[in-house]
């Protein structure tokens, strides 16, 4: 079955919001990212979630400085993670909202981390999702995204087609992305796609490498 949008339980005072799927893909995302980021330091997550991929990330990788972010509304819950599962190389979350102007500084991060995001944001999101990207990205760095694409117009599995029927009826904006609409974006960010592992539950892991040819990119 694919992964469900990233449902999660709410955070009270004494626990933490969970979401099975990124229980589930943590250790595959985890040895992808053990050979993608060898050598880097500064690393932005987008989406943080429940920020259960930050501390397991970070605590098998603590050459790391694990810069976490989401929606303001998801503060609390990742805050809760940070406290109960402390590792010393997790920053708490800013507040970032792809939609929005950043007020990251430029060339902030060696690599850029999202992982479920894309098929539950609008197309216009995930351009800005590239865009911030691109826009703190330093020297050739990296931007990895996790989650299910159709590629070549396909679904991989039917279990994906009916997943992506399921966003659409939620909501119009909501749909498993085409990879090629993605490179797309990334070519107007200086981001090219270099690399393409096959994950578990259907899923892609896919890198862009940041080549700069322009000065800014198109938001």
């Amino acid at each position: 079955m694919p992964e469900a949008m990233r449902a999660a339980t709410q955070p009270t005072m004494t626990e933490m919001p969970f979401a099975g799927p990124a229980a589930r893909n943590t250790a595959p995302i985890l040895e992808v990212l053990r050979r993608e980021l060898d050598g880097l330091t500064d690393i932005l997550e987008i989406g943080s979630g429940t920020g259960q991929h930050a501390v397991a990330v970070a605590a098998a990788l603590p050459q790391l400085r694990w810069q976490t972010s989401d929606l303001a509304d998801r503060h609390a819950g990742i805050n809760a993670r940070l406290t109960n599962s402390p590792v010393g190389n997790v920053l708490p979350p800013l507040e970032i909202d792809v939609r929005a102007t950043s007020s990251l500084a430029a060339a902030s991060f060696d690599a850029v981390f999202s992982a479920n995001t894309a098929h539950i944001m609008s197309i216009g999101a995930v351009r800005s999702m590239f865009s911030l990207a691109g826009d703190t990205l330093r020297g050739e760095g990296i931007f990895c995204l996790y989650g299910p694409f159709r590629i070549g117009g396909l679904f991989n599995t039917a279990s994906n087609e009916a997943f992506d029927r399921d966003l659409r009826e939620k909501s119009a904006e909501m749909g498993i992305r085409d990879l090629e609409a993605l490179d797309e974006f990334g070519i107007g960010c200086d981001l090219h796609r270099q690399r393409l592992y096959g994950m578990p539950a259907n899923n892609y892991l896919a890198v862009w490498i940041r080549k700069r040819t322009s000065s800014n990119c198109r938001r």
